[in-house]
């Protein structure tokens, strides 16, 4: 059983979830704009912070498990990157949202863990290895609206509520929400107040076709945003899947992790030696700042793998970013976006992580290993507005990427298949941006 969980009552399928919550107020175009990047950050950090988790998980019996174990451990990391991959789904609908009311998609986001004060008290984001704490955690973040659920130990964010906006204010700014849920029911209240307000014409002025489809990424629900019965349908989707439609929370991302916990809570009490993960600690390559500051990955050739990673996931964005606005590509060219993102997805994100896992962080930290630390470089977000230039880059990025990794793979083996990846996606973004060019 989950302990810490509070209903007001509850159904045969789970505890109700009437929501209490005030609603936040949300007047015009910008407020609106505001709240869905704070939404689309928190899709971003939340898959971050999954994916953290799933790629600490050891992978085979020469780790310590017995094949009942690592069948286990198997199934948890399934069941985490399957909800990592539904927060990706998620972020791709905020950039909709975006797109259809005349802005840009958002994927810029602070670095984890978060600043203080970067999101309402309720809400804090940093990166957690796999196991009871940040199962707890990832169970607060998904929980219900109605359901009182406290957060892992030592995960509360501190500081007071931030005050809510009143409607005589215009510039906007952060507001207090409970949960996932509550932000987003708040914004689709306000698609709803907007479109009386101006007219469903005149809120959903953004270009459809520059909006991303199921077709790209093989997801039905991801929808492109026109008009308010869209709107709702895929905030309704996005709730749905993270916290269960209206109550039914079973096989909902908060479903999901509490069955992982209980499995894993179980296991651990018949076998308290039993570790499915790696000593894994959320290490960065550079400082950060305030609450973001934390243990420094002191390894030479575990930082530059580091690096390695973080470049992938950098030039992950610049791809997304493009693709997601779809400014001027053609069909095929998104095709080729979208196939060479996933591509670095499996290729060079996945692998590299899993490989950072076994990396030593350094002689300060005796027995740690590291993980991504999916660390930001620079905080404005990575769109490439030129087409042209935009495929040079990403391709002059890659090869660079690949170039370095095939440095490293000298010292560590396990990065050559990776190197090899990356320099096929190089050439095949170069060969689009010569047919571009031509």
């Amino acid at each position: 059983m989950l302990p810490h969980i509070v209903q007001t009552r509850g159904t045969a399928k789970g505890p109700a979830v009437t929501s209490g919550e005030p609603a936040l107020v949300i007047e015009h175009r910008e407020a609106l704009i505001y709240m869905i990047c704070a939404a689309a950050e928190l899709e971003h950090a939340l898959m971050c912070e999954y994916l953290f988790a799933a790629f600490s998980l050891k992978e085979t019996t020469d780790e310590g498990l017995s094949q009942q174990q690592l069948a286990a451990v198997k199934r948890w990391r399934s069941a985490i990157l399957g909800v990592a991959g539904q927060e990706m789904l998620h972020l791709a609908l905020t950039a909709n949202m975006l797109t259809a009311l005349g802005a840009s998609p958002h994927l810029s986001r602070p670095n984890l863990p978060q600043p203080a004060r970067h999101y309402p008290a309720a809400v804090k984001l940093a990166l957690l290895p796999f196991g009871e704490q940040a199962l707890r955690h990832f169970l607060y973040l998904e929980r219900p609206e109605g359901m009182a659920l406290d957060d892992a130990e030592g995960m509360g964010a501190l500081g007071e509520a931030v005050p809510l906006m009143t409607g005589d204010d215009i510039v906007p700014h952060a507001q207090e929400f409970s949960t996932v849920g509550h932000l987003y029911r708040s914004i689709e209240a306000g698609f709803g107040r907007l479109a009386a307000k101006l007219g469903a014409e005149r809120l959903f002025v953004g270009p459809p076709q520059a909006q991303v489809t199921g077709a790209l990424f093989r997801w039905p629900e991801l929808i492109p945003v026109t008009d308010l019965a869209s709107a709702s349908a895929a905030i309704e989707g996005i709730v749905e899947q993270g916290e269960g439609p209206r109550g039914d929370w079973r096989q909902a991302h908060f479903g999901r992790f509490k069955a992982v916990l209980d499995e894993y809570l179980a296991m651990k009490a018949a076998d308290p030696g039993f570790e499915p993960a790696r000593p894994v600690v959320a290490a960065r390559v550079r400082p950060g700042e305030g609450d973001g500051a934390g243990p420094l990955i002191t390894d030479p050739l575990t930082a530059k793998v580091a690096d390695l990673s973080n470049v992938i996931y950098e030039v992950l964005l610049l791809l997304l970013y493009r693709l997601l606005s779809r400014i001027d590509e053609t069909d095929e060219e998104a095709t080729t976006l979208a196939n060479v993102a996933v591509g670095l997805m499996f290729q060079g994100v996945e692998p590299v992580a899993n490989l950072l896992g076994t990396l030593p962080v350094g002689a300060e930290l005796p027995g740690a290993t590291a993980g991504a630390p999916f660390e930001l470089f620079y905080q404005p977000d990575y769109l490439l507005p030129h087409r042209e230039a935009a495929w040079l880059l990403i391709s002059e990025r890659l090869a660079e990427a690949a170039a370095f990794a095939e440095r490293l793979s000298g010292p560590v083996p396990a990065l050559g298949p990776v190197a090899a990846a990356l320099a096929r996606h190089s050439e095949t973004v170069g060969k689009g941006a010569n047919r571009i060019l031509s």
